[in-house]
């Protein structure tokens, strides 16, 4: 027989952390790797709007590759402080600088494509540009409670922070595309 994933430990309103400790569902760590969990799904959900021509798929491998990075990210933040040294040193998957870079790059092209926006942008052009807009301010949200974080006795890498930052003003910048 098959483990169920109904273990029950969380009746009582707590989770575990990624070793073992336990806190409540409502820990700020809890909800910044739920905020985060919403954010690869809300990538996830961009996917089936692209096409099947060359950039569209170049940007389902970006999404994705995003999406891995989320996975590292989660990780990272779903453990206790006094378990970071431990998750630093294990082999589980982290961001990166070239992580960031990769997101700069992407940041620098779109620029370079010369898109016109004014102002505040006004979701809703096109299915494809609500859902980047969707994911871009779950982004947004992760990034403020990525801020909180430290107040709360979790430190943050200073990568995993502009990561953050700059995958929200990515996902701005695909959402102006897709308008246009």
């Amino acid at each position: 027989m098959s483990r169920s994933i109904a273990t029950r430990t969380g009746d009582d309103g707590s989770t575990s952390l990624l070793y073992g400790q336990r806190v409540p569902k409502d820990h700020p760590q809890i909800e910044a790797v739920g905020t985060f969990d919403e954010l690869n799904v809300a990538l996830g959900s961009v996917k089936p709007h692209l096409g099947t021509d060359p950039r569209s798929l170049a940007l389902r491998d970006l999404l994705t590759a995003v999406q891995k990075n989320l996975v590292a990210l989660m990780g990272e933040l779903a453990c206790a402080e006094s378990d970071a040294a431990r998750y630093a040193a294990s082999q589980f998957e982290k961001l990166t600088v070239a992580d960031l870079h990769r997101l700069d790059r992407e940041i620098a092209e779109l620029e370079g494509r010369g898109l016109t926006f004014g102002g505040w942008a006004t979701p809703g052009a096109n299915a494809r540009a609500a859902t980047l807009d969707l994911a871009r301010v779950t982004a947004r949200r992760g990034e403020r409670q990525l801020t909180a974080l430290p107040a709360h006795g979790r430190s943050v890498r200073p990568e995993v922070r502009q990561f953050v930052n700059r995958l929200s003003d990515l996902l701005w910048l695909l959402a102006r595309e897709a308008e246009q």
